[in-house]
This record gives C-alpha cells, structure tokens and sequence, in this order.
C-alpha cells in the first residue's frame, strides 16, 4: 500500500551553514517547501539546489511564518522542521511506515539537542515534538516565541525515530537565546493575565535542574550535560524574574 504524500516544509533566515545538512536528509519527500524572510547569504541557493519551491515574507512571528508555509503546501501530511534540524538515520523509514494508511491526526519525532562541542546521548530522555501531523486537523498555535503544532486527535510517537537539532554550538549562542526567549515568554504571559509567582521562581528553576540532570539523564552527557541543565534551570528562572520586572513596572506606571 503506497504512503500519503508528504511535504517538508521549513522557514529560513540566513541559515546557509545547516540548511545543506538539513535538507540532503529530506530530499526524499514528495516536496520541500521553503519561505525565506530575506537571507543574505546562500541560504536561498542552497534550498534551490535540493529542489525545494521558494517564496519570500519578512518575517513577523514564528508561529504566523510556519502557518504560511505549511499553508503553501501541497500536500496534506506535513513534516515541520526547523533549518538547523537534521533527521538522523533510519527516521525516513519510519516516516514512511507511519503514513502508510495513518489512524492518527499527527506523529512526534523525539528531538536530541545540541549541547555546545557534543550531541545528547542517546540513552539520555530526549523530547518529543509534533512534527509530522496532517494540516487538515491541525496548525500552529498562537504562543509567543514556543510556537508549536495543534491537531484535533490522537497522536502517537515514533520512538525508533528522532532528529537532531544542530543550533546552539556554543553557550554563548545558547545564552544569548535564553535571553530573546524569556523576553518574548514575558510578553505572551502578559497577554494571558498570568500572575508573577515568587515562590515558583525560587523554587522552580533547581527542581529544573534535578530534572534535567538526573531524571532525564543529562549525566549522560559529561560536562556538556551539567552545563545545558544548568543553563535551562537559567531560563525557568530568567522568565519568571522578568515577569516579576514587568508587573512591577506596569504597578509603577499606574501610580502615575
């Protein structure tokens, strides 16, 4: 029985130093769609090399960019990656086998992550991610910055599958993210009401790194793994302190 066709669909920016590995590990798909916001390297060159079809949009959000290009699609089953994702071997055949007749509304494809000089061991918990998923149930929500696919029905994880993502190579790169996104975090928490806790922000980030560093078997991992828990346990704490920040002056500037 042949398989749904399938569309990989990506959004770039300047992305000329991953895009070549990222795409060589999907030119097997049925179509690559790619939307740039404007690159000015070989970013565009590259995804035209892999066959990929290519339109540009400045760029506003990352939740709004990704529905326009899984909506540029032409093909219902979707597989959404980032530029700097790289499936490892032996994913495309479960790809293909779980969209051989699908019961499910979308499929998660456990991530390993990059930590600075290594990548995540495999015996370590590695993350899943709604990325394979049929667009006539589902598509990005709405959440600043963490914007992610929604479907309406069940879905199922491919654990024999995973794919890496190849972004922070360094902790600088990984701190200076850890900044932009706690910021974009605070402006989504504002927006939804969500009240500054100060006992979750004291007591939340070390729970964060016992969880990273031991339960899911960042240990594994060396030096590289204590690091990106403590780092994570950075972030848990960065968005709350923010969020403390933003109420404090939001209470100042209605006293005046």
């Amino acid at each position: 029985m042949p398989r749904e066709p399938l569309s990989v669909v990506l959004i770039t920016f300047n992305n000329a130093d991953t895009l070549d590995a990222c795409l060589r590990e999907v030119d097997w798909a049925d179509e690559i769609v790619v939307l740039d916001s404007g690159s000015s390297d070989d970013t565009v060159a590259i995804a035209r090399r892999h066959g990929a079809r290519v339109a540009t949009h400045p760029f506003d959000d990352y939740g709004p960019q990704k529905q326009r290009v899984i909506d540029m699609a032409s093909h219902d089953w979707i597989l959404n990656l980032d530029a700097d994702e790289i499936l490892s071997p032996g994913t495309r055949a479960v790809i293909e086998q779980a969209l051989v007749d699908p019961r499910h509304a979308g499929f998660r494809l456990p991530r390993r992550e990059r930590m600075f000089w290594t990548v995540q061991h495999r015996w370590s918990h590695r993350n899943g991610h709604l990325r394979l998923f049929d667009r006539r149930r589902g598509g990005m929500n709405d959440v600043d910055v963490h914007a992610a696919v929604e479907v309406r029905g069940p879905t199922r994880t491919l654990r024999r599958a995973d794919f890496v993502n190849d972004g922070d190579g360094d902790i600088a790169t990984r701190v200076e993210k850890i900044n932009r996104y706690t910021s974009g975090m605070v402006a989504y928490k504002l927006r939804k009401g969500q009240r500054f806790t100060g006992l979750r922000m004291v007591l939340y980030p070390p729970l964060f790194f016992l969880r990273q560093y031991l339960v899911k078997r960042y240990f594994l991992n060396g030096w590289a793994g204590f690091i990106a828990s403590v780092t994570g346990a950075f972030y848990a704490f960065l968005k709350y302190a923010k969020l403390h920040e933003a109420r404090r002056r939001e209470s100042r500037s209605s006293r005046h």
